[in-house]
């Protein structure tokens, strides 16, 4: 699968900025602890390596409605039982203590559509704060248990981060950008995406799940070596 999705990026581009897209969910606890890890491998590379993060937009499950579901009886229809839950979430608990999250996830009630998350993650890319409003989604639905499905708290959300929530407000009532962020996500999946986060490092390679900082790491300075490697062999030639 990391092939077929490196087989459908764009080529990368010699330079010293290493692009990371992150293919995530706002639902996804997996994507919290990815965001964690890929932040303590920022800090195991050289610092003479830059990064340009961009969160890219996911649907686990695009079934639910925008008004969201039942969130007890959304995950006892996916996983069969409270003891099939319990076993699904336990390592993402374990998980999220090492990474320093402090999960509720008893707290969620609603389980919501996050395409409307997705669009305002869409706006907050032209406002240049993205990944702090990707930080301030997760942490109001995995920790602070926030209702993702109301407007009035996706705007609160936005004005959080540094947005216009009148803008926001407005924008959100309207149908503004959901074709497009609908159309990137399906572009995502025909690349191959099948599970997130999947990040795609230098528009060339797949890093498929919550991996070690470590993994990640190296991957960011393979791509900044290797695109050093191919400048040397253009100037020589």
């Amino acid at each position: 699968m990391a092939d077929n999705v490196a087989n459908n990026v764009a080529d990368n581009v010699v330079g010293n900025v290493v692009e990371i897209d992150v293919v995530s969910d706002v639902m996804c606890p997996w994507c919290y602890i990815g965001k964690r890890r890929l932040e303590k491998a920022l800090k195991l590379i050289p610092d003479h390596i830059e990064v340009e993060i961009t969160w890219r937009p996911f649907q686990l499950d695009a079934t639910i409605p925008q008004s969201g579901r039942d969130r007890k009886t959304y995950l006892e229809q996916k996983f069969g039982s409270a003891e099939g839950i319990a076993q699904v979430y336990e390592p993402i608990a374990k998980a999220g203590e090492v990474e320093g999250l402090p999960f509720n996830l008893e707290g969620i009630e609603v389980s919501p559509n996050t395409l409307d998350c997705h669009r305002l993650l869409h706006w907050a890319a032209i406002e240049g704060v993205q990944g702090k409003l990707s930080e301030i989604l997760f942490e109001a639905y995995f920790v602070k248990a926030i209702d993702l499905t109301k407007n009035e708290n996706l705007v609160a959300l936005a004005v959080e981060a540094g947005m216009d929530g009148k803008v926001v407000k407005r924008m959100l009532e309207s149908d503004a950008d959901k074709a497009e962020v609908q159309a990137e996500i399906d572009e995502y999946r025909q690349m191959g995406v099948q599970s997130v986060p999947t990040m795609i490092v230098g528009k060339k390679y797949a890093v498929i799940g919550a991996r070690e900082d470590t993994t990640i790491a190296e991957v960011i300075e393979g791509v900044y070596q290797e695109r050093q490697m191919e400048a040397e062999q253009t100037g020589s030639t």
